[in-house]
């Protein structure tokens, strides 16, 4: 299956509207059938080189789309950087800071003994664990 026809499925399956603009950044996401960590920056980026053309402003607005959708999680780094993963199984990652690169962690290895009591009123929906690495 070709990376377009791959890209246009994720969306029908999400149901959403295949538009060419999220046609074009389905199809760089998903195309070849792995998983990306990708920044709206990165993927204007990759756009750009594919030829196609696509503001930034799409491309922010696009990836919000995705992730309402259950498409792809943001995992925000810093409080200011979000990264977009398109594995939406809950998993930790690990961010090398050198890089500003974002990738998978092992799950497997992962224990979380306890977690906190939430506040009265409210509920947990969600740990996110990011591992920061820098290299030795």
């Amino acid at each position: 299956m070709e990376a377009t026809e791959i890209g246009t499925k994720w969306l029908a399956d999400a149901g959403l509207r295949p538009t060419r603009q999220r046609v074009v950044l389905a199809s760089l996401l998903v195309g070849d059938g792995n998983d990306r960590h990708v920044t709206a920056e990165s993927l204007f980026d990759s756009v750009r080189s594919s030829g196609e053309k696509v503001s930034l402003a799409t491309v922010y607005n696009t990836l919000r789309a995705f992730c309402d959708a259950g498409l792809m999680q943001e995992i925000t780094v810093d409080g200011s950087k979000s990264y977009f993963d398109t594995n939406t199984i809950d998993h930790p990652h690990f961010f090398w800071e050198d890089e500003r690169e974002l990738t998978d962690a092992p799950l497997e290895q992962l224990s979380i003994a306890r977690l906190p009591d939430p506040p009265a009123g409210a509920e947990i929906s969600k740990v996110d664990v990011v591992i920061r690495l820098r290299r030795t």
